[in-house]
């Protein structure tokens, strides 16, 4: 039994379910938020489409990665969890973009953060 990837896709699991819940409870406060964050940018028109793809690709990530956890645990297959591993490291690059187009080099660093395990993930699950 892999120990180590049913805990990554757990952890990946929560970070995606908690952040696209989030985005829903409060959508008009996030997108304005959004709007302030990216006024200087290209993606200044684009705030809503941009988080409604990102609530997306988060929800499948952490639901891809819910199932892969139980997957691991009860029969030893991969493929789901691989996919929730890979969902979440594209929906990192995406949000690291963004971070980084917004000249946000705090959010990068933490978001690269989240993508070493994310990483980890697909390796080993891979």
């Amino acid at each position: 039994m892999n120990y180590a990837s049913i805990l990554i896709l757990l952890f990946l699991a929560v970070t995606f379910i908690q952040s696209g819940y989030d985005k829903v409870s409060d959508w008009k406060g996030n997108v304005g938020w959004l709007k302030e964050h990216f006024a200087q940018t290209l993606l200044r028109n684009s705030v809503p489409l941009a988080l409604f793809i990102i609530l997306a690709l988060e929800l499948v990530a952490g639901i891809f990665c819910v199932v892969g956890s139980i997957q691991l645990l009860t029969n030893g297959e991969r493929n789901y969890g691989f996919y929730g591993a890979v969902f979440a490291c594209i929906t990192l690059i995406f949000l690291l973009f963004g971070q980084r187009i917004a000249k946000d080099y705090d959010g990068a660093r933490t978001i690269a953060i989240y993508f070493i395990p994310a990483v980890m993930a697909v390796y080993w699950l891979g």
